[in-house]
Order: C-alpha cells, then structure tokens, then sequence
C-alpha cells in the first residue's frame, strides 16, 4: 500500500488531498493507496475574508467551516498537529505521540504573521491578519473620525496585492462615511516602488495620485514610539500618525524551523516540481515554500493541482507528467470595483482597468470559495 500523508489543512493541502482522493479513488477502493491528513486545527478559515472583516463587511463566523465537511470521505482526518519531521526515516510525530510513516509527504503548513520583531509594532499597530486584529481594526476605523493614518508594509507577507486592497479600501470606506477630507492617508513601503510587483506598482501609482493618497517607498519599519505614535524607519525617516496599520512580516510556521526545514519556516523547494530540495518523495505548497511567487490561496491551488497530478501519475504510471509554471491569479480590490493580476513565472501581470463587474466575481468568489477548496473549482 502506497501511503500519502498531508501536513495541513489549509487551502493547499485541502486540495491536493481532495484531487488526490478523486484520481485515486479506485486504488483507495482496492486498498492500494491510503490518505492521510493531519492538521492543527478542526476548523478552516477563508483568510482573503479578513479584509472584508476589518470593513464591517463580513462577520468572522463566516470565515469558517469544519475542515472534515471539505475532504472527500475516503480521507482520513486526524487534527493532530506534527512537532517531529524524520524525512530520512519517512515518518512524522505528532503532539499526541502518535507516529505516521508515509511513502509521499505533502507538506503545506502554511505562514504566520510576526510582528514582535519590530518594537512596538503589536503595541502600536493595527493589522487584519488575525480575525482578532481585523475585529480590532473594525472598531478602530468605525471610531476614527480623522487625522494622520498611517500604512506600513513588512516583507515576506501573505497576500502580497493585500496593501494595496487596504489603502483603496480605505478611501472608500471614509468617503462613504463621508470624512475622506478629514483624513490624510499615508501609504509606506519597503522598496523603493509602491509595490514588489513592477506592473502593479505602474498601475497602482496613479491611482494613489487620483486617490490624494500620499506615499513613501524605501520605508523599513525599525520601530515603534508608541506613547509619542511615531514609526521610524531603518532609513532614518520617520512619521507621526493618529493611527497606524501594519502589514506586518510573516515566517512560516514553528514546525518548520524547529525541524531545521527550512530558514525562517520557507522550505526550499524545486520551482517546478514543486519538491524539496533533497527529497523527491516530499513535496511543499502554498505559504510553507521559498519560490518568488505570491503567497496566495491562488498560487497555492495551482500548485496543488500540479502536485496532485503528479503524485496520481507516478502512482499510475510511475512518472510526473506535469510542472508548475509559477501560475498566480489574484483579485484587486479598489472600492467598489476590481480588476486582477495574472502571471506566471514568465510573464508578468497585465492589469485592467477596475470596473464593477469584476468587483461582484470577487463578491461571488468569497461565496464559492468553499467549492474550490473541495478541488470542484
């Protein structure tokens, strides 16, 4: 028997288990293949609905479903979280003491966000990585009725087209409370354009302008004054706010340090295959890999995919018949409208004007996410 064990819950791992489940359901039925999840948690969160959380315009209970609602059934579900990896020996501990011996590793634990390596950031900062922090962040926004709002960006983080979702939202959002004028919007970033990805720096720069959104690039934060509220960056500047939003450095997840993985919880991890570095029998996705893609849900289906097609062949067959190609597709909010950003490891996104249809895809994607991370989208 072929046993093929999946490390997370998440959007990843969810799919790749699920995919797996489907193109091995004959082999599952004869006893040749067994699926194995362990996860740290019962529940699954829809993450990109934190934004809409810190909005008031979603409620945290909708962020969730029971993990064991979204697997097909021939998976067997523990929440059981690993804490020892013994990737020469193919088997993992848990917290329980339990140890599962695999054939096929899938490890895709995700990413957390660290704002304790910046003094004062978790003091002075709100963020909406958290359902606590966007819940914060809602109450903090509803009571604020003017002065300096400050927007700062730490590297690696999750969702890298979120800071900028954030700033036009938030133009929205005090325009229709009807005190943008009120309210001066300053947006900071760590290089020295307004974002990583070139063609939606080019893009979002005039619309900032538009927005009378006031920017500074080559902005590390260093640390927080929070009794004065001034940010101080590692360049020497700095800027005094009423209020301060941080997108705050992300590491992957302790597992993975604590095992030795990978630098900072990002496992190294073949662009293509999709494999970690020195071990062909173990693969990675989403937020847990190294790769200079966007950690996204998107980026993380689409690997999944590709992982799970190649784990069914070389069962089938006994070889991949497929790589990834570095594929993203990501939604932009702006207001009351949205365009999307779509590259690859070749190609660079071309982003459209925003326009109100697209808005209602995203609106309706929040809604058919929970069909995606089944693997039927």
């Amino acid at each position: 028997m072929k046993k093929i064990l999946v490390i997370g819950g998440g959007t990843g791992g969810s799919i790749v288990a699920n995919n797996l489940s489907r193109q091995l359901s004959a082999k599952i039925r004869d006893g040749e293949v067994d699926i194995t999840m362990l996860s740290a948690s019962d529940k699954h969160m829809y993450q990109p609905g934190l934004l809409y959380v810190a909005f008031g315009e979603m409620m945290p209970d909708e962020l969730y479903r029971d993990q064991a609602s979204l697997l097909e059934s021939s998976i067997n579900f523990h929440v059981d979280p690993v804490e020892q990896f013994k990737l020469d020996e193919n088997w993992v501990k848990t917290k329980s003491g339990k140890t599962y011996d695999y054939d096929i590793l899938v490890i895709a634990t995700g990413s957390r966000v660290m704002p304790n390596k910046t003094p004062g950031l978790s003091e002075g900062a709100h963020s909406f990585y958290t359902e606590k922090g966007a819940v914060e962040l809602f109450k903090g926004l509803r009571d604020f009725e003017g002065g300096k709002l400050a927007i700062v960006v730490g590297v690696p983080h999750k969702c890298p087209i979120a800071p900028v979702e954030f700033t036009f939202a938030l133009d929205q959002y005090f325009k229709d409370r009807g005190i943008r004028d009120k309210v001066e919007i300053k947006y900071h970033y760590p290089i020295n354009r307004i974002h990583s990805i070139e063609n939606v720096a080019k893009w979002a720069k005039p619309e900032f302008d538009k927005m009378g959104i006031e920017y500074e690039t080559l902005f590390n934060v260093e640390e927080v004054d929070v009794e004065n509220k001034i940010v101080k960056s590692m360049e020497g500047s700095e800027y005094q706010y009423d209020m301060l939003v941080s997108i705050p450095e992300h590491h992957g997840m302790p597992v993975i340090e604590d095992n030795d993985l990978g630098q900072n919880g990002w496992i190294p991890t073949d662009r293509h295959k999709l494999t970690m570095n020195g071990h062909d029998n173990v693969y990675v996705i989403g937020d847990t890999t190294n790769l200079p893609v966007s950690k996204t849900g998107s980026a993380a289906h689409f690997e999944a995919e590709s992982v799970a097609t190649n784990i069914a062949s070389i069962i089938k067959i006994g070889t991949p018949v497929t790589e990834y190609d570095g594929k993203v597709m990501c939604f932009i909010e702006a207001g009351h409208e949205a365009t999307y950003a779509k590259f690859d490891y070749l190609n660079p996104p071309d982003l459209k004007t925003p326009n109100k249809a697209m808005h209602w895809l995203k609106m309706s994607y929040n809604k058919m996410y929970w069909t995606s991370v089944r693997g039927l989208l």
